[in-house]
């Protein structure tokens, strides 16, 4: 079931994803010179606030686009076409963006939701729970503090606004805060093979002041049980994961394609004149094709099968809630398998030139193999068939 689209919603979708084509083909003119260049990603994050990309997902009233949250994940999905690095970014401030509407209060989430649409902000996370010592939430009086390190926390030290998780009396709670908080340092430490310009290093709280307010919920803060509708917020970032995954292949074998019609040569022995004739890289052109066409439209399922969740709302049931967590489960599997055999498979078209280090083209392979083993995609597969055997839900964790 998905939800009707008014034909006012339709248009504003459709300029907000020329909008993104137009950022992705900046971003992919420049993208191997910035991957090697491993800086902050201060102007890329400024192209997206130019082209009114951070506040799609926020009311037209407030002054966003109206996008539902599926649809925002399409544009992560364009944007990837260009650079894996920003669209990991893009998507995550989608469902970060999120996170008040399901843990805070109506007016919480209302208030948030005027600023990201007025002020364009871009939201980082330091939500990762693996790594370091973690952060403790603890009382100071009338208000709080916050303390601890966190191994990843991409865009943290670009952001305008941090969703951060915390321990808090032994019970998980969520922060919505700026940035530019007193006792919070980005460590500056992010140097991988991918992923480059995602400022994904680590962060450290010392003492950092947090005002209620800023704690998302009604009180008491502890002894909760999350709904089965608020645990859909791992859900959101494993279809940000789904989309921008996809979307880097897309994007890979396009520009590998583009490449091979104007540079490659054909092979001495194919009988062929033209690179783009030869019968084996047709065959193989053809086979990825059609596995990039399949894990898109899986990752499409998923993303109506969260909206449907999502549309659904507080009343969500577990079985429902499963449901919905599989199908975005099997379209993690299968985008992560497409995507690294596409991104691996390029040169095989492409030809010997192609691996020459000005062009890039193994940035693709880079990023992905950097985000994929985020959370083991064996973990996804073993969660399908539990669910598909046995009946037995996924247990809802900060990775599943």
């Amino acid at each position: 079931m998905t939800a009707t689209i008014t034909a006012d919603q339709q248009t504003r979708f459709a300029d907000a994803l020329r909008r993104a084509d137009l950022v992705a083909a900046e971003l992919r003119a420049t993208a191997a010179e910035r991957d090697r260049a491993n800086a902050d990603p201060v102007a890329e994050i400024e192209l997206l606030r130019n082209a009114d990309l951070l506040q799609v997902g926020e009311p037209v009233d407030f002054g966003g686009s109206g996008l539902n949250y599926a649809q925002s994940q399409e544009i992560t999905r364009r944007i990837a076409r260009g650079d894996t690095s920003i669209a990991h970014l893009l998507g995550y401030h989608y469902a970060q963006q999120r996170i008040p509407h399901l843990f805070g209060t109506p007016e919480q989430a209302e208030e948030l939701s005027r600023q990201n649409a007025s002020e364009k902000s871009f939201w980082g996370g330091v939500q990762n729970p693996r790594g370091a010592s973690g952060l403790e939430l603890t009382r100071d009086g009338d208000g709080f503090r916050l303390n601890g390190r966190r191994t990843f926390a991409s865009g943290a030290s670009v952001a305008d606004r941090l969703s951060v998780t915390a321990i808090f009396e032994g019970d998980l709670v969520f922060l919505a805060i700026p940035r530019d908080k007193e006792g919070f340092t980005p460590l500056g430490d992010w140097d991988n093979i991918g992923q480059r310009l995602t400022d994904s290093g680590g962060v450290e709280f010392v003492n950092t002041p947090i005002a209620r307010s800023e704690i998302l919920g009604d009180d008491p803060l502890t002894g909760k049980t999350f709904s089965d509708y608020q645990t859909l917020v791992t859900p959101h970032w494993q279809l940000a994961f789904v989309n921008f995954y996809i979307g880097t292949a897309e994007g890979a074998l396009e520009e590998a394609l583009d490449w091979t019609r104007i540079n490659a040569s054909a092979w001495e022995t194919s009988g062929v004149d033209a690179a783009t004739d030869d019968p084996y890289i047709l065959e193989l052109v053809g086979e990825l094709k059609a596995k990039v066409t399949a894990a898109s439209l899986l990752a499409d399922r998923a993303g109506e099968a969260l909206q449907w969740a999502l549309d659904f709302g507080p009343e969500l049931s577990a079985e429902q809630r499963a449901d919905t967590a599989v199908k975005i489960a099997e379209a993690k599997f299968l985008t992560t398998k497409v995507s690294l055999e596409v991104a691996s498979r390029l040169f095989e078209i492409q030809g010997a030139r192609a691996t020459t280090a000005a062009y890039g083209f193994d940035r693709h392979w880079r990023n992905l193999r950097t985000h994929t083993v985020h959370d083991p995609v064996a973990y996804k597969a073993r969660e399908i068939g539990d669910w598909v055997l046995n009946q037995r839900a996924p247990q809802f964790t900060l990775y599943s």
